[in-house]
């Protein structure tokens, strides 16, 4: 018997379907956000913001859609333009469900030492932070600089967003 155990597949494709099943199996809109930065990542440059980018991948939103162990691929309408996607396992963040944002950051892959530098050489992304990092964004409000750093005291809810659409009679 040996001391070193045998090489494994990764983790992240399965990890991946079994989220977007478990997501569509809920009746919710999966999500993937994608490190646009990274090699092998075909997807429209003007929807990249930050070096990221936040797919729809539900099957009312996209056409054809491939998710192996090395890339998840679709066809998708931007801007009215039918375009293909490719999005290397490796450049996937975070899978979640539009609706609640429930999901997960994909964790990073674990490397067996030996095959650490092999798998650095396969997959050298763009400089890029080593794990997703997510920001708040306010949504018009004033700045005010006060003197905490905490969150606010009021916990009242958003107000609802409103359809885009008017009736006409």
């Amino acid at each position: 018997m040996t001391d070193q155990a045998p090489a494994m597949t990764s983790h992240r494709p399965y990890l991946l379907r079994a989220l977007y099943e478990w997501i569509a199996d809920n009746g919710m809109t999966p999500h993937i956000l994608v490190d646009a930065r990274r090699a092998g990542v075909r997807v429209p440059a003007h929807a990249v913001q930050d070096g990221r980018i936040v797919l729809n991948i539900a099957d009312r939103a996209v056409a054809r859609l491939e998710m192996d162990n090395d890339s998840v691929r679709f066809s998708a309408r931007f801007g009215g333009v039918s375009q293909s996607v490719v999005v290397p396992i490796a450049a996937v963040l975070a899978v979640y469900a539009r609706e609640t944002g429930q999901g997960m950051a994909l964790p990073e892959d674990i490397v067996a030492s030996g095959d650490a530098h092999e798998a650095q050489a396969e997959d050298a992304p763009a400089p890029a932070p080593a794990r997703p990092t997510f920001a708040s964004v306010d949504g018009g409000a004033p700045d005010h600089d006060d003197e905490s750093d905490g969150p606010p005291d009021d916990d009242t809810p958003p107000e609802p967003r409103r359809g885009h659409l008017r009736v006409i009679k």
